[in-house]
């Protein structure tokens, strides 16, 4: 075998992502400054959402007859790493509205369906929610209770959605409701217009972190949806769930990897500035073992992430492959956090720290999308179907 047939595994992003990488940060570090200021004032990011639309960051995941970019799965991860690496509530804003929303709808909608709302997504005109988990299910996505009746040309439906990401400020909902008794095959998909009548924004919760991000109860009251409105077929819902649940879970892992790049990288400059009186560094072994086995984590579970994404791209299932890179992200990043705030000290517990924000907003990554022991039976019985 030659050198040139020897075939290797490719660690490297092609140029086209690697100015994609370029243009996101760039973006960032423009437009997501105000992190501090979304978090303690509880406010929505609405300027760099909309700026993100105007780059077209909002369009990643949808074919380019729909006016899409048709960049992928991997592109999204490498944007959403950038983006809450600077701003988590801006980045899960994001990852919902590419990986559960647009990324379904590309999917499994008709023509007809993506050609009638994706000219509002792809621009943030509209911005999308994912409406599965409800008071009563959900690890146990399947327990769910809201209702869709069929009655002539559209369904009534009721019920109520909870811990919706971007609830109060999505005008398209993507909901998930019961139209048979079947326990999985009796869920079904539907995509509802918040302007619609008996559709209605409940409690906003009070939350530990991501608290620029509204999370929200959603109130359906006998809303009245056309049948056209229904996503693929009747009973096919879970399937539909889980399956878009794969790309949101690499989103939340991006999301983890951007945690806790920002983490390291304060432990990293707060020990580089430790030096003795000849200049010399003076860190202690011990945090700069911790510091080195951090940033060792970040760049494995960064290509198992990436390993993820590329077999989504390649339209090859990755559910096992997902929860792992999910997992393992996650409990990274609170690891990351904890360390950032211990290393640092008082100065990184204050209030205005940014590693204080990271360790309340790393919190949530081990428990939406699926929480992690949820993750480790994905992986135990993918590995052994």
């Amino acid at each position: 075998m030659t050198t040139s047939e020897v075939q290797v595994a490719d660690f490297q992003l092609s140029p086209e992502l690697l100015e994609f990488q370029q243009k996101v940060r760039s973006y960032a570090q423009q437009h997501l400054g105000g992190a501090a200021e979304y978090d303690a004032e509880t406010k929505f990011p609405r300027e760099p959402v909309e700026a993100a639309g105007k780059l077209g960051l909002l369009r990643t995941t949808v074919a380019k007859e729909y006016g899409g970019s048709a960049m992928g799965n991997l592109a999204s991860c490498v944007m959403l790493e950038e983006i809450n690496a600077a701003c988590v509530s801006t980045g899960v804003t994001i990852s919902v509205h590419n990986s559960l929303v647009n990324s379904l709808l590309g999917k499994w909608c008709n023509a007809e369906q993506k050609a009638r709302w994706f000219p509002k997504l792809i621009t943030g005109e509209w911005l999308g929610a994912y409406c599965l988990s409800e008071a009563y299910s959900g690890s146990d996505a399947a327990a769910l209770r809201c209702t869709a009746e069929k009655q002539g040309d559209h369904y009534v439906m009721n019920g109520a959605k909870l811990w919706i990401t971007t609830g109060s400020d999505a005008e398209l909902f993507v909901i998930f409701a019961r139209t048979a008794e079947d326990r999985v095959k009796g869920i079904s998909a539907f995509v509802v217009e918040g302007s619609w009548d008996g559709v209605g924004v409940g409690k906003k919760e009070r939350k530990l972190g991501l608290r620029g991000s509204p999370t929200t109860e959603i109130v359906l009251e006998n809303v009245k949806v056309p049948a056209d409105c229904l996503i693929d077929q009747e009973g096919n819902g879970f399937t539909i769930a889980l399956d878009t649940l794969d790309g949101g879970r690499l989103g939340i892992a991006s999301q983890g990897l951007g945690i806790a790049r920002a983490a390291i990288d304060l432990i990293g400059e707060h020990l580089s500035n430790q030096k003795d009186k000849r200049g010399r560094p003076a860190a202690s072994q011990p945090d700069q073992w911790q510091f080195a086995d951090l940033a060792s984590e970040l760049d494995a579970y960064r290509f198992l992430t990436w390993r993820a994404a590329t077999l989504r791209d390649r339209g090859i299932r990755c559910s096992t492959e997902a929860a792992m890179a999910k997992s393992c992200a996650s409990r990274l990043s609170n690891r990351a956090a904890r360390a950032a705030v211990s290393i640092l000290g008082l100065v990184g517990a204050a209030g205005n720290n940014p590693a204080e924000r990271l360790l309340r907003d790393a919190r949530i990554t081990e428990i939406y999308e699926g929480a992690t022991d949820i993750q480790r039976l994905v992986i135990a019985r993918g590995l052994l179907a």
